[in-house]
């Protein structure tokens, strides 16, 4: 069954709104697609812990790792889990802050004009293949969607903030994502 984009959310995944968003400059400017990929504690996959953290609610007490990150004010637009299954946290009208201090092809603040993606994994380990399906079908959909995205434009963290971020890491595998995609 096709994805579908309601009103900026996919439908048929888990919707969990945080509040770490914002209003684009320019809501009609969804140029850029950014894969990241995040895991907590560090290093280990399932729990609940991303969805708190991107919600305001990681309790710093649950791991020592916890309390260095706790009160940041960050999201995504969408998780996909180990799994392929998919969690929505902000509108892809809307500004995530996923992307931090970044540039783009001579643009600043990529938050502004991206949708952000993240992959549950870590850098050292390599990602499912349920998750590369997924990641497939949701470009496909939002490529339909928002005329602006193109696969010209689809990087990772670590692209957009050179020396600072390093995600998704070397074990992500950009050729197999074009195939997919072709």
């Amino acid at each position: 069954m096709p994805m579908i984009i309601e009103q900026h959310w996919l439908t048929g995944i888990t919707h969990l709104p945080s509040p770490n968003h914002d209003e684009r400059s320019d809501p009609d400017d969804i140029s850029l697609l950014v894969i990241h990929c995040i895991s907590l504690p560090p290093g280990q996959f399932g729990g609940d812990y991303i969805s708190q953290l991107f919600c305001n609610r990681l309790n710093p007490e649950d791991d020592a790792y916890f309390a260095s990150i706790y009160q940041l004010k960050v999201s995504a637009h969408l998780l996909i889990r180990r799994d392929g299954t998919c969690v929505q946290y902000v509108p892809f009208d809307r500004r995530a802050w996923h992307a931090g201090v970044s540039h783009y092809q001579g643009r600043e603040r990529c938050n502004d004009f991206s949708i952000g993606i993240e992959l549950e994994g870590c850098e050292q380990t390599p990602y499912t293949e349920a998750q590369y399906q997924q990641l497939a079908a949701v470009i496909k959909t939002l490529l339909a969607a928002y005329p602006r995205l193109t696969q010209q434009h689809i990087t990772g963290h670590s692209d957009i903030a050179p020396g600072r971020k390093t995600d998704p890491g070397a074990t992500f595998d950009w050729n197999y994502l074009r195939g997919l995609l072709a």
